[in-house]
């Protein structure tokens, strides 16, 4: 049962790999009672994060026992708008929704600010390319508008709390040689239009480079070859922090996949969760000394 319903030639090769990983589930534990949840009553002390892009935000790997220790001081904003005591899975893009980075980032978080509670806007959905990442956008496989559905997700939320930041994994369904070379151009817009249609030209945004396990695939003979429209998505989010400003990255290293050669395993996703955290909280903290700068004129 699971929690959110209650309250290559190697091109091909990849994209056969999504198609049939996507319809298989994280095992695993998974949490069955939710624990519904009042936000704090002061917007400041509720730092509300949108977790956005496909499926290794969602997160796809298999649920143990220590995913579903709650904190009470991270939240989600589940299916149905409400907010309730964060376990994983925290999304619910897809049925095989598991272990994402979002858990481990909200507890991260927490722990390095004990005097508020963090929100999470869980809004990733499997498989979608950055092109469904903008207004009107229709994505057939989950039936969703992904830009749509994030913004209409954040601006509730922003009832209640502050737009804290923002966290995007995505490029796996870009990494194609008619798509990877305008990723980086299509990445500085939304950031943009995010920051544009939340009213938050400055909130942080951090976005994760692709593993190394996706570099190589093999295509329909069997045999390897290096991914390089991967490598070129890689390198785009990393010359962003030149040009865009409040904005990092975090990279992939050292991860490993949950034997698809796609996704990250558990351990991986909680890697990633801790990586983001200390990026946002780095570009939070320079934000703050920007604006005491400002203040002391």
């Amino acid at each position: 049962m699971r929690c959110a319903a209650a309250k290559w030639p190697g091109f091909l090769s990849l994209l056969l790999l999504l198609l049939v990983a996507e319809r298989l589930p994280a095992q695993g534990l998974q949490p069955r009672l939710c624990e519904q949840a009042t936000p704090p009553k002061t917007k400041e002390k509720f730092k509300l994060y949108l977790l956005v892009g496909q499926s290794n935000m969602a997160g796809r790997g298999a649920v143990e026992a220590q995913d579903t220790v709650p904190n009470r001081r991270v939240l989600r904003l589940n299916k149905e708008g409400a907010w309730e005591i964060a376990k994983d899975p925290v999304h619910f893009d897809k049925a095989a929704a598991g272990v994402g980075p979002g858990l481990t980032f909200g507890k991260t978080l927490a722990a390095l600010d004990t005097s508020v509670v963090i929100g999470l806007i869980p809004c990733a959905v499997g498989g979608s390319g950055i092109n469904v990442w903008q207004p009107g956008a229709f994505y057939a496989a989950t039936n969703t508008n992904p830009y749509d559905d994030a913004i209409r997700r954040a601006k509730a939320a922003m009832q209640s709390g502050t737009l804290a930041g923002i966290i995007w994994h995505q490029g796996e369904s870009d990494s194609k040689p008619d798509l990877s070379s305008a990723y980086g151009k299509n990445l500085t817009e939304l950031i943009a239009r995010f920051r544009r249609d939340l009213q938050s030209p400055d909130v942080p945004f951090v976005a994760g480079q692709l593993p190394e396990f996706q570099f190589v695939q093999t295509d329909s003979i069997g045999k390897q070859h290096v991914n390089a429209d991967a490598i070129r998505v890689n390198q785009a989010v990393a010359q962003l922090k030149k040009t865009v400003p409040h904005y990092d990255y975090v990279t992939a290293e050292g991860t490993r996949d949950r034997g698809d050669r796609l996704h990250f395993d558990a351990v991986s996703a909680r890697l990633m969760g801790r990586r983001y955290a200390l990026a946002i909280k780095a570009l939070q903290q320079k934000n703050a000394k920007a604006r005491s700068r400002v203040r002391a004129k």
